[in-house]
């Protein structure tokens, strides 16, 4: 019988793109420390020896973005002049300018409406405890430890990435792990056989036993498969903001709108609107009202409320879509501004999601079930 096997894949903090993204973000976060409404759209590109960052800023925050740029790029590791990016030696430039008045008049504090039109996904199910697809926090959970190994050590690089094949069965139910795969950016000094074995017990074996797998069991496991990865970071490709929007969500397992989250204050439904749809898909499946659950929300700029909302269980729920999708009408302000208040959006909260990822967190807000016991309440006094 044909195996059933999903794949998703995941970069650490040092990946090129997500340079780009931590960038962004922590300018954005520099910005709300100083001025909670700051207005940020920030744009960065990263190549050998060179960093450019540009956007529409519209802040009352004196922020010097070259320092910003240059302490981001060190904190992530890049200090080795050798790999042709680092952060003493790295040429920034910036072009930045205010808001488009455009897009500010149907945004602004007396209007409070999107700042795009677009639609945005959330999910959630119970193949973990932090209901995430499992492939999809597994490869984040690889990367993660990958970045605390180059910390500790002078023999990996920052860049890398994890990639997790799993394998249900007709029922959806997970069977086990099929392919992990592993590539991490080291030192010329780090022999290969040996870099293979410090991945395989260090990585691979610890972030499987913390989710109930062996690695004996894993059938196919591939780290650096092509060998040396001396060259590497934006030295060995450029990075851009937003360009890895699958990673940051749930590795494909569920829909993506094609919105990217880093340099975006909360006015953007990219980045606050997706935070929502996690928050309610979460809570719709911590609340035992499905086993999977997909959110959708749209928008049009400058017009506060969604133009749709739709929940979509798979089939896996105790009631029906349309229920649950009433039952989030009922008990959520999906406004931009609603958003933003319940989910507490306007501070410097967005570098450490770059970072180390957006959902499967406890300490994002969006990540919280405090909803649950709502909707059972709610269903509860309907009668359901």
């Amino acid at each position: 019988m044909e195996k059933r096997l999903f794949t998703s894949e995941c970069v650490t903090n040092g990946h090129p793109d997500k340079v780009a993204d931590s960038i962004s973000d922590a300018i954005l976060d520099a910005c709300l420390q100083q001025d909670s409404l700051s207005r940020v759209a920030c744009e960065t590109m990263v190549t050998t020896n060179f960093c450019l960052i540009c956007g529409e800023i519209t802040t009352k925050a004196q922020v010097d973005y070259q320092a910003v740029a240059r302490e981001t790029i060190r904190s992530i590791g890049y200090i080795y002049p050798e790999n042709e990016f680092d952060a003493d030696s790295v040429e920034i430039q910036c072009r930045i300018h205010t808001q488009s008045a455009d897009i500010a008049l149907g945004t602004n504090e007396e209007v409070c409406g999107a700042g795009d039109q677009g639609m945005m996904f959330g999910g959630a199910c119970t193949q973990t405890p932090e209901l995430m697809p499992l492939p999809a926090a597994l490869s984040r959970a690889l990367c993660r430890r990958m970045t605390q190994c180059v910390q500790s050590t002078d023999l990996l690089r920052p860049d890398g990435k994890a990639q997790v094949t799993v394998e249900y069965d007709e029922s959806g139910a997970v069977v086990g792990i099929d392919t992990v795969v592993v590539s991490i950016m080291h030192s010329p000094d780090f022999e290969m056989s040996q870099l293979r074995r410090y991945i395989r017990e260090g990585v691979i074996a610890p972030v499987l036993k913390d989710y109930g797998f062996d690695i004996g069991q894993v059938a196919h496991i591939h780290i650096n498969p092509t060998g040396n990865f001396v060259i590497g970071g934006p030295n060995g490709d450029t990075g851009l903001t937003g360009r890895k929007i699958i990673v940051d969500t749930y590795g494909g397992y569920f829909s993506h709108g094609g919105g990217a989250f880093s340099g975006k204050d909360p006015t953007k439904v990219d980045r606050s609107a997706t935070y929502m749809a996690r928050y309610m898909a979460k809570n719709l499946v911590a609340a035992g009202l499905a086993t999977q659950v997909q959110v959708q929300l749209a928008y049009a700029i400058g017009v506060a409320e969604p133009v749709s909302l739709r929940v979509d269980s798979f089939g896996t729920g105790l009631i029906s879509d349309e229920q649950m999708t009433a039952l989030l009408r009922k008990t959520c302000d999906l406004t931009p501004a609603g958003i933003i208040k319940k989910l507490d959006l306007r501070r410097p909260i967005y570098t450490a999601t770059a970072r180390e990822g957006h959902f499967g967190l406890p300490d994002r807000p969006w990540e919280r079930t405090d909803l649950a016991e709502e909707f059972r309440k709610a269903l509860s006094a309907d009668g359901v």
